[in-house]
């Protein structure tokens, strides 16, 4: 059973169906009290990081969160999922994060590029990560997004892709938590490939 985070800020729908599509059972929880007992989660993300974690601790997630991460269920954060797991962020500064990663989140800027990047990019991988199995350098994602996540220890960059003239983490893997900067659930078969990944491991 996969718990996904119902936190009024995610792409719960399509999550779920790209889950019951490789054969994992959901349930939505929107309450940090409904996660006891959850194994596998995953904290999806569609919008600001500010108001996001305005309703996380509104809807008391944090603490539950991260007690159920120390007693061993695996963290799976999609987009602005991946960017909530830092600890600040340039698109709303003053406002702390989960901090369960070392790291900021910080704003693409570029005079030639459209700002968000938005669409399909390729990912080259950098680490070895139970995600990644069966996935290739090469491998296309569908990404929508204005910031990324930027590790203070690089070696838990699994995979990055780049835009804007820069590299970026596309894929992060530390401990029981890993990470995703792409949609997995909008990137068709690669995408399915890495949810059928989250729920084996």
């Amino acid at each position: 059973m996969i718990t996904i985070i119902d936190y009024g800020m995610g792409n719960l729908r399509s999550v779920s169906k790209a889950l019951t599509h490789v054969g994992a059972r959901c349930r939505f929880v929107d309450t940090g009290s409904q996660l006891k007992g959850s194994k596998k989660i995953i904290l999806p993300g569609v919008g600001a990081f500010g108001d996001a974690m305005r309703e996380l601790k509104n809807r008391n997630f944090v603490e539950p969160l991260a007690n159920s991460i120390a007693k061993g269920a695996k963290l799976l954060g999609v987009c602005l999922g991946l960017q909530l797991l830092f600890e600040t962020s340039e698109e709303a500064p003053g406002i702390k994060g989960l901090g369960f990663l070392q790291g900021k989140v910080r704003r693409f800027r570029s005079a030639r590029e459209k700002i968000p990047h938005m669409g399909w990019n390729d990912i080259r991988i950098t680490g070895k990560h139970p995600l990644l199995k069966g996935i290739r350098s090469g491998d296309y994602f569908y990404y929508v997004q204005s910031f990324y996540g930027e590790p203070q220890l690089k070696k838990i960059t699994k995979a990055t892709s780049r835009y804007a003239g820069r590299d970026f983490a596309a894929v992060i893997g530390n401990g029981q938590i890993a990470a995703t900067q792409f949609h997995p659930e909008k990137s068709q078969t690669t995408g399915l490939k890495l949810l059928a990944n989250f729920m084996r491991w």
